[in-house]
């Protein structure tokens, strides 16, 4: 019998993922962090990631932002307390970077990292007004003043 696998394993020999970003850039991540993600979990199964895994949603910064999140993940014997306070400085960034993250942790299907985002986001307009909410997010309204003013008569009840 021949000590060549080019049978139908079912597991990947590999340990390391290639993955290649909208803008062309590649990044290696282990296995077992790339795993985190339900998206590149289907991927690996589906061909071993003899490839680059090309993913078109996601550029080269975000990307290896990332791999860094999913990898810090991954790490055996992290204690809780630790990486609550490095997924919290992890989240400390400008809001186009907090949206990216957003938008990458939904199409990979990484939920850990899509709460912390999403949770970031919303921390972030607890408690605000809605006219706060615009000026943090730089919203422009799409209504009038007095189209506003209508808005909030009819809905009086949301604002109370």
């Amino acid at each position: 019998m021949s000590s060549s696998s080019s049978s139908s394993s079912p597991s990947c020999p590999k340990k390391m993922i290639t993955l290649k970003s909208s803008d062309g850039e590649t990044f290696e991540i282990e296995e077992i962090a790339a795993l985190q993600s339900k998206t590149l979990e289907n991927m690996i199964d589906e061909n071993c990631a003899s490839t680059p895994v090309p993913l078109p949603n996601i550029t080269g910064k975000i990307l290896a932002k990332v791999v860094e999140y999913c990898t810090k993940h991954a790490e055996v014997g992290a204690d809780a307390e630790s990486l609550r306070a490095w997924d919290a400085e992890f989240v400390s960034v400008d809001h186009p970077t907090l949206f990216d993250y957003i938008l990458a942790a939904n199409f990979l299907e990484i939920p850990t990292l899509l709460n912390l985002a999403c949770q970031s986001v919303a921390d972030m307009i607890k408690g605000k007004t809605p006219d706060e909410i615009h000026k943090i997010f730089n919203i422009k309204s799409a209504f009038t003043r007095e189209e506003e003013e209508e808005v909030r008569r009819e809905n009086q009840w949301a604002f109370e």
